[in-house]
């Protein structure tokens, strides 16, 4: 299975600023995504899905990253978000504040993109589920060091392919992939497999993880996602 790229937003009014920060960590392999202002953040999280990690930027105009921060952390859907503040406030009490608002880091502006790749590198290790942890989803459980999945209690067998595009969708709930997604993530680098194989495959683990199954969704013209938690 290849791995699903990080997905980090970054959050700050300096256009050149979020210019360098998204160069550099698409280069390091990171998928990316930029705002220029906290609410462009929200709307970006309502269009492009929740990310793994959010660099945030303290001093925005209207809304502040302090703020942003707060309204994530009440979210149901955020709250476990991990947030590091990139910002210009470094006094101890804007560094207290930072945490207190349940920041995973806090870096004081200027800093070094290293600095910044490996502190990134870091929180996204330290937040990662555990490989053997258990996925779960309504009544579905996934357990990826087993490879094995119940609902309501009940085993059902599931083929390689099935199991991992469950649990991608499944660690990802009201998020949309779309059929090249899928592949990309799922399927092995070189094999040439069509988009249409997708949608068998979903047909079957519909039909597999009922009565669930009207939770794995359509989205027409866009891919598919199992409905918010």
């Amino acid at each position: 299975m290849t791995q699903l790229t990080p997905k980090i937003l970054v959050v700050d009014d300096e256009q050149d600023l979020c210019d360098i920060l998204q160069f550099n960590l698409k280069a390091a392999g990171y998928d990316v995504v930029t705002a220029l202002s906290a609410e462009d953040a929200l709307l970006a999280l309502v269009q492009t899905g929740k990310p793994d990690l959010i660099l945030l930027d303290v001093m925005l105009g209207g809304m502040s990253g302090f703020e942003l921060a707060q309204r994530l952390r009440n979210d149901e859907a955020t709250k476990d978000l991990p947030v590091v503040f990139l910002t210009a406030k470094d006094t101890e009490d804007d560094t207290l504040k930072g945490f207190s608002l349940g920041a995973d880091d806090y870096i004081s502006k200027p800093f070094s993109l290293r600095e910044v790749m490996a502190r990134v590198a870091a929180v996204l290790r330290r937040t990662a589920p555990a490989a053997g942890s258990e996925t779960v989803y309504r009544g579905i459980v996934l357990r990826p060091a087993s490879k094995t999945v119940s609902v309501d209690g009940k085993d059902v067998a599931f083929t390689k392919t099935e199991f991992e595009l469950l649990l991608l969708l499944a660690q990802h709930p009201g998020e949309v992939y779309s059929r090249r997604q899928l592949l990309d993530s799922v399927w092995p680098k070189g094999v040439y497999v069509t988009e249409r194989t997708v949608d068998v495959n979903i047909t079957r683990i519909r039909k597999k993880i009922a009565p669930y199954d009207t939770c794995l969704t359509t989205r027409q013209g866009y891919g598919y996602y199992l409905e918010p938690l």
